[in-house]
């Protein structure tokens, strides 16, 4: 693990957020690749992508603060805007940002889901890219794996403070190799089938969403609510069913102007 890349002065550079914004470049120039036949989708990539980050950032936060911290937040109000503390749900930041989406394809008259179907791939990829962050910064980590094997975090990352030099389960490395999958499984999948506008993104709200879920039963960080279930398995669940309802409503709609 390694927090903090280097060091000059006073000015320290962490590798999260160095990571993260490659991520997203590498994402970026992921979907403006798969845009190279839609050009003006691809015109609006940039602009999209900037704006969606924004909406990203406060649907994390807020997401971490209302179903994730919400008994520490709502004593402690003022932390609520220190993002710089940490505390960032990336579901919540695809929520934020798919809701910035469909306000920007409305205002540019773009189709919602043909934008959502190019840049699916890059949004995979850069969570996958993303998950790294999370490894170099001891977040997001496993729980104690009980077996004498597994991740032992150093002093100073989250994991330590809360689990010491246990053995973790390496669910944040995992859940980036599923992303990757993931992102695999649908550049395959436009050549395997004829899929209806909008089915590819909802696949992998789908793809994403069951891997979470699992994944989630060896998180260690999280309080646990109905059925033993984490709030990303509570919000994960929500996505799944909602996409599959899009997946139907698409198909059906698909279907009628065929017809």
């Amino acid at each position: 693990m390694l927090q903090t890349l280097f060091s000059v002065g006073g000015f320290s550079l962490g590798s999260y957020g160095v990571v993260v914004a490659v991520s997203l470049l590498i994402g970026l120039g992921v979907a403006y690749h798969l845009a190279s036949s839609e050009k003006e989708y691809r015109q609006h990539l940039i602009d999209l992508v900037l704006y969606a980050v924004i909406g990203a950032i406060i649907g994390a936060r807020l997401w971490q603060v209302l179903f994730y911290e919400w008994d520490y937040y709502s004593i402690y109000l003022s932390e609520i805007f220190m993002i710089w503390h940490g505390g960032m749900a990336i579901q919540g930041g695809l929520v934020g940002a798919f809701i910035v989406g469909w306000i920007y394809t409305r205002k540019y008259k773009l189709d919602f889901w043909k934008m959502a179907d190019i840049a699916a791939p890059g949004i995979i990829l850069g969570q996958g890219l993303g998950r790294i962050a999370c490894f170099l910064n001891g977040d997001a980590y496993g729980s104690p794996t009980k077996q004498g094997f597994g991740l032992v975090y150093p002093p100073g990352t989250p994991a330590y403070e809360a689990y010491g030099s246990e053995p973790l389960w390496p669910a944040e490395v995992w859940e980036g190799q599923w992303d990757m999958i993931v992102f695999a499984l649908i550049l395959i999948l436009p050549r395997w089938l004829k899929l209806p506008k909008g089915i590819l993104f909802v696949s992998y709200i789908v793809l994403y969403s069951l891997g979470r879920f699992g994944l989630e039963f060896l998180r260690g960080d999280g309080a646990r609510y109905l059925f033993n279930w984490s709030s990303a398995q509570w919000s994960s669940m929500g996505m799944i069913v909602i996409a599959l309802v899009s997946a139907a409503v698409l198909t059906l709609s698909t279907r009628t102007a065929k017809n």
